[in-house]
């Protein structure tokens, strides 16, 4: 088959490569049905995080199971199913504890923007949906192995409740899908920051009932200018950068929560002010195993359709295209479709 493989800053190819296999009893094969291009693989390509040798990527899949290994007791051939970007056995005390991106056995996926996908720990790993989905649905679906997730995890980290102020630092796929999520969460005012009219309008679409378009401390005084001085109950960091985070934490109210999801990238903190600032963080990888029944349930019956950050459509082969859109920022999200 051929396949994404990255060599290098901006130095993206699909190329042939073996089909994958089964390598233990735990395993299963997917055909994929689609994938795309998230904005964390958009770190390595920039040369922002060395990748030291060439390497597979993508780790957003959704697909048809084509092959299953001896072991495997849940997932069955010809089931349509989504996975997390996390691969994880779902037994062990972390997953049991309600985090499998924590799991004591984990391995983070890599390789998924191929026409085959090798999911290791498939019954832990992966959710069937209840039938095949239509064409129509598969977008949504793939937004749950990742994107969906990691914005509702966001949410969830940062104690968004009925009646809350949410606002969200970052305009990509992960803070549109926060929004959403706060959304359904029960947020009454979310705060969506943003300088992109076409970001803006889907923010507005999925719920925010605010855009700020300053950044820094200009954006944490429009955000207290919103809320009257008081900061939102709840933040949303989707970027991962020193500003994104420093403007998070300062633009939370006194007691407030600070939910960080953007792969950090050169963030550091200082004791001596988070202490002063009263904000609870939490954070880290999105446990997107936990979700997966609740979300593919909440896409299959129509009530959110978080498909729509997909706004670049190509054919897999024209992978290379779809990241040079997201890193100039003439694309939100990248969708990518096998033959």
């Amino acid at each position: 088959m051929k396949s994404t493989v990255l060599y290098g800053p901006r130095d993206i190819r699909f190329e042939q490569r073996d089909d994958p296999k089964i390598v233990e009893p735990t395993d299963a094969i997917l055909r994929i049905s689609a994938a795309c291009v998230c904005g964390s693989d958009l770190w390595p390509y920039r040369g922002i995080q060395p990748i030291g040798k060439p390497t597979p990527m993508g780790h957003e899949y959704v697909g048809v199971v084509e092959e299953i290994g001896s072991a495997v007791k849940t997932i069955k051939r010809g089931q349509f199913v989504i996975g997390s970007f996390v691969f994880s056995d779902n037994t062990c005390p972390n997953c049991h504890y309600g985090y499998p991106s924590g799991c004591m056995n984990r391995e983070f996926a890599s390789g998924a923007q191929a026409p085959l996908f090798r999911v290791p720990m498939a019954d832990g790993t992966l959710v069937a949906t209840p039938s095949m989905p239509d064409r129509e649905m598969i977008p949504s679906l793939l937004t749950i192995s990742d994107v969906l997730g990691t914005g509702w995890f966001a949410a969830e980290a940062a104690n968004v409740r009925t009646g809350s102020t949410v606002a969200v630092v970052g305009d990509g796929a992960v803070g549109l899908l926060g929004v959403l999520s706060a959304k359904e969460m029960g947020a009454e005012q979310i705060i969506a920051m943003s300088r992109h009219p076409a970001r803006q309008k889907l923010a507005k679409e999925y719920g925010a009932t605010d855009i700020v378009t300053e950044r820094g401390d200009e954006g944490v005084e429009r955000i207290m200018e919103l809320t009257k001085g008081v900061g939102a109950d709840s933040v949303l960091e989707c970027v991962g950068t020193q500003e994104a985070m420093m403007q998070a934490i300062h633009s939370a109210r006194t007691g407030g929560s600070v939910g960080y999801v953007g792969v950090p990238h050169g963030v550091t903190l200082d004791g001596e002010e988070l202490f002063f600032e009263h904000v609870h963080l939490m954070g880290g990888p999105a446990p997107v195993r936990r979700y997966l029944p609740d979300l593919i349930d909440r896409v299959w019956k129509g009530k959110i359709n978080p498909g729509k950050v997909f706004d670049l459509t190509l054919p897999l082969e024209q992978v290379a295209e779809g990241y040079r859109a997201m890193d100039e920022r003439r694309a939100i999200k990248a969708l990518l479709l096998p033959d």
